[in-house]
Protein backbone atom coordinates (compact mmCIF):
# COMPACT_ATOMS: atom_id res chain seq x y z
CA UNK A 1 0.00 0.00 0.00
CA UNK A 2 2.76 2.42 0.97
CA UNK A 3 4.65 1.57 -2.21
CA UNK A 4 1.59 2.24 -4.33
CA UNK A 5 0.99 5.60 -2.68
CA UNK A 6 4.64 6.55 -3.17
CA UNK A 7 4.51 5.60 -6.82
CA UNK A 8 1.32 7.62 -7.31
CA UNK A 9 2.93 10.62 -5.63
CA UNK A 10 5.95 10.42 -7.93
CA UNK A 11 3.71 10.15 -10.99
CA UNK A 12 1.69 13.16 -9.79
CA UNK A 13 4.84 15.24 -9.29
CA UNK A 14 6.10 14.33 -12.77
CA UNK A 15 2.78 15.22 -14.35
CA UNK A 16 2.65 18.55 -12.51
CA UNK A 17 6.22 19.31 -13.60
CA UNK A 18 5.41 18.58 -17.24
CA UNK A 19 2.37 20.84 -17.04
CA UNK A 20 4.16 23.68 -15.29
CA UNK A 21 7.52 23.46 -17.10
CA UNK A 22 6.59 25.70 -20.10
CA UNK A 23 5.17 28.34 -17.75
CA UNK A 24 8.24 28.23 -15.50
CA UNK A 25 10.60 28.45 -18.48
CA UNK A 26 8.66 31.42 -19.83
CA UNK A 27 8.76 33.18 -16.47
CA UNK A 28 12.51 32.58 -16.14
CA UNK A 29 13.14 33.94 -19.65
CA UNK A 30 11.07 37.04 -18.87
CA UNK A 31 12.93 37.55 -15.61
CA UNK A 32 16.30 37.28 -17.34
CA UNK A 33 15.23 39.78 -20.02
CA UNK A 34 13.95 42.20 -17.37
CA UNK A 35 17.16 41.86 -15.38
CA UNK A 36 19.29 42.49 -18.49
CA UNK A 37 17.24 45.56 -19.38
CA UNK A 38 17.58 46.95 -15.85
CA UNK A 39 21.34 46.42 -15.96
CA UNK A 40 21.53 48.15 -19.36
CA UNK A 41 19.56 51.13 -18.12
CA UNK A 42 21.58 51.34 -14.91
CA UNK A 43 24.78 51.49 -16.97
CA UNK A 44 23.59 54.51 -18.95
CA UNK A 45 24.60 57.96 -17.70
CA UNK A 46 21.88 60.17 -16.33
CA UNK A 47 20.35 62.34 -19.00
CA UNK A 48 20.58 59.65 -21.70
CA UNK A 49 18.18 60.42 -24.54
CA UNK A 50 16.92 57.29 -26.37
CA UNK A 51 15.89 59.46 -29.35
CA UNK A 52 19.44 60.70 -29.80
CA UNK A 53 20.36 57.80 -32.08
CA UNK A 54 17.52 58.53 -34.47
CA UNK A 55 18.26 62.26 -34.58
CA UNK A 56 21.96 61.59 -35.13
CA UNK A 57 21.18 59.30 -38.06
CA UNK A 58 18.80 61.86 -39.57
CA UNK A 59 21.51 64.54 -39.40
CA UNK A 60 24.01 62.09 -40.86
CA UNK A 61 21.71 61.36 -43.80
CA UNK A 62 21.28 65.07 -44.46
CA UNK A 63 25.05 65.53 -44.43
CA UNK A 64 25.58 62.58 -46.75
CA UNK A 65 23.00 63.95 -49.16
CA UNK A 66 24.76 67.33 -49.22
CA UNK A 67 28.20 65.79 -49.89
CA UNK A 68 27.73 63.06 -52.49
CA UNK A 69 26.45 63.49 -56.06
CA UNK A 70 22.70 63.32 -56.49
CA UNK A 71 22.75 59.91 -58.16
CA UNK A 72 24.91 58.41 -55.41
CA UNK A 73 22.55 59.77 -52.77
CA UNK A 74 19.61 58.20 -54.60
CA UNK A 75 21.55 54.93 -54.74
CA UNK A 76 22.16 54.92 -51.00
CA UNK A 77 18.63 56.02 -50.15
CA UNK A 78 17.06 53.26 -52.25
CA UNK A 79 19.60 50.43 -51.97
CA UNK A 80 21.34 51.05 -48.64
CA UNK A 81 24.92 51.11 -49.99
CA UNK A 82 27.21 53.12 -52.28
CA UNK A 83 29.28 51.97 -55.25
CA UNK A 84 32.61 53.61 -56.13
CA UNK A 85 34.36 52.63 -59.34
CA UNK A 86 38.12 52.49 -59.91
CA UNK A 87 39.95 55.80 -60.47
CA UNK A 88 40.73 54.92 -64.08
CA UNK A 89 37.05 54.52 -64.75
CA UNK A 90 35.93 57.85 -63.35
CA UNK A 91 38.89 60.15 -63.85
CA UNK A 92 39.55 61.33 -60.31
CA UNK A 93 38.77 58.43 -58.05
CA UNK A 94 35.20 59.52 -57.42
CA UNK A 95 31.99 57.59 -57.85
CA UNK A 96 31.06 56.49 -61.32
CA UNK A 97 29.32 53.75 -63.28
CA UNK A 98 30.11 51.38 -66.10
CA UNK A 99 31.14 47.78 -66.62
CA UNK A 100 34.44 48.87 -68.21
CA UNK A 101 35.87 49.75 -64.80
CA UNK A 102 38.71 47.34 -63.88
CA UNK A 103 37.34 47.11 -60.34
CA UNK A 104 34.87 48.81 -58.05
CA UNK A 105 33.87 48.97 -54.39
CA UNK A 106 30.64 48.56 -52.46
CA UNK A 107 30.39 50.62 -49.28
CA UNK A 108 28.09 49.33 -46.54
CA UNK A 109 27.37 50.89 -43.13
CA UNK A 110 29.67 49.33 -40.52
CA UNK A 111 30.79 46.56 -42.86
CA UNK A 112 34.05 46.06 -44.76
CA UNK A 113 34.43 47.73 -48.14
CA UNK A 114 33.95 45.02 -50.77
CA UNK A 115 36.06 45.11 -53.95
CA UNK A 116 34.82 43.33 -57.07
CA UNK A 117 35.14 43.24 -60.87
CA UNK A 118 32.07 44.87 -62.47
CA UNK A 119 32.38 42.97 -65.77
CA UNK A 120 32.29 39.53 -64.19
CA UNK A 121 31.03 40.01 -60.64
CA UNK A 122 34.16 38.35 -59.24
CA UNK A 123 34.71 39.28 -55.61
CA UNK A 124 38.27 40.40 -54.91
CA UNK A 125 38.71 41.40 -51.27
CA UNK A 126 37.17 42.86 -48.16
CA UNK A 127 38.84 45.93 -46.60
CA UNK A 128 38.06 46.50 -42.94
CA UNK A 129 38.18 50.12 -41.84
CA UNK A 130 36.60 51.85 -38.84
CA UNK A 131 35.77 55.46 -38.07
CA UNK A 132 34.79 55.67 -34.38
CA UNK A 133 32.94 58.69 -33.07
CA UNK A 134 35.19 59.83 -30.24
CA UNK A 135 32.85 62.72 -29.36
CA UNK A 136 29.90 60.58 -28.28
CA UNK A 137 29.38 60.56 -24.51
CA UNK A 138 27.07 57.53 -24.43
CA UNK A 139 27.36 53.87 -25.25
CA UNK A 140 28.90 52.68 -28.49
CA UNK A 141 31.56 54.83 -30.18
CA UNK A 142 30.21 53.85 -33.61
CA UNK A 143 29.24 56.59 -36.01
CA UNK A 144 25.66 56.72 -37.26
CA UNK A 145 25.22 54.50 -40.31
CA UNK A 146 25.19 57.33 -42.86
CA UNK A 147 28.21 59.02 -41.27
CA UNK A 148 30.14 55.75 -41.52
CA UNK A 149 29.26 55.46 -45.22
CA UNK A 150 30.23 59.08 -45.85
CA UNK A 151 33.56 58.70 -44.05
CA UNK A 152 34.43 55.66 -46.17
CA UNK A 153 33.26 57.37 -49.37
CA UNK A 154 35.32 60.50 -48.68
CA UNK A 155 38.43 58.52 -47.73
CA UNK A 156 38.11 56.23 -50.74
CA UNK A 157 37.50 58.97 -53.30
CA UNK A 158 40.12 61.32 -51.84
CA UNK A 159 42.99 58.86 -51.33
CA UNK A 160 42.17 55.31 -52.35
CA UNK A 161 45.75 54.06 -52.01
CA UNK A 162 46.09 55.27 -48.45
CA UNK A 163 42.73 53.91 -47.29
CA UNK A 164 43.32 50.49 -48.83
CA UNK A 165 46.91 50.43 -47.58
CA UNK A 166 45.87 51.14 -43.99
CA UNK A 167 42.90 48.78 -43.90
CA UNK A 168 42.85 45.12 -42.90
CA UNK A 169 42.43 43.11 -46.08
CA UNK A 170 40.64 39.75 -46.02
CA UNK A 171 39.38 37.27 -48.57
CA UNK A 172 35.77 37.74 -49.73
CA UNK A 173 33.12 36.34 -47.43
CA UNK A 174 34.84 36.95 -44.11
CA UNK A 175 32.23 39.44 -42.89
CA UNK A 176 29.94 40.16 -45.85
CA UNK A 177 28.25 37.07 -47.26
CA UNK A 178 28.98 36.55 -50.97
CA UNK A 179 25.30 35.82 -51.58
CA UNK A 180 24.42 39.20 -50.15
CA UNK A 181 26.91 40.90 -52.48
CA UNK A 182 25.51 38.89 -55.38
CA UNK A 183 21.99 40.06 -54.60
CA UNK A 184 23.13 43.65 -54.12
CA UNK A 185 24.96 43.70 -57.45
CA UNK A 186 21.84 42.36 -59.12
CA UNK A 187 19.76 45.05 -57.37
CA UNK A 188 22.30 47.68 -58.45
CA UNK A 189 22.11 46.55 -62.09
CA UNK A 190 18.30 46.80 -62.04
CA UNK A 191 18.46 50.15 -60.28
CA UNK A 192 20.86 51.54 -62.89
CA UNK A 193 18.65 50.30 -65.73
CA UNK A 194 15.69 52.11 -64.19
CA UNK A 195 17.70 55.33 -63.72
CA UNK A 196 19.74 55.20 -66.93
CA UNK A 197 17.24 57.16 -69.04
CA UNK A 198 17.05 60.17 -66.74
CA UNK A 199 20.65 60.32 -65.53
CA UNK A 200 22.43 59.12 -68.69
CA UNK A 201 20.11 59.47 -71.71
CA UNK A 202 22.92 58.61 -74.13
CA UNK A 203 24.21 55.60 -72.21
CA UNK A 204 23.46 51.94 -72.77
CA UNK A 205 21.65 50.61 -69.66
CA UNK A 206 23.85 48.59 -67.35
CA UNK A 207 23.36 44.82 -67.29
CA UNK A 208 24.17 42.44 -64.49
CA UNK A 209 26.82 39.87 -65.43
CA UNK A 210 25.32 36.51 -66.40
CA UNK A 211 26.87 34.76 -63.40
CA UNK A 212 25.20 37.23 -61.02
CA UNK A 213 21.67 37.02 -62.35
CA UNK A 214 19.04 35.62 -60.02
CA UNK A 215 17.63 32.27 -60.93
Amino acid sequence: MTLALGTAAVVLVVLLWELLRPHIASELASARALWAERRRRAALPSGYDPGRERRAEQRARELLQSCVPEQEWAMYRELGFLRVTAPRACGAGGPGRGEDAPYAYLIYPHKPIVAYVPATGELLSEYCVAFPDESRPYGSPRLPDSDDVLAKWMALTADERRLIGESNMHLPGRQVEPERVRRDLDRLARWEREHAGAAHPEAVPARAPDNLRSA
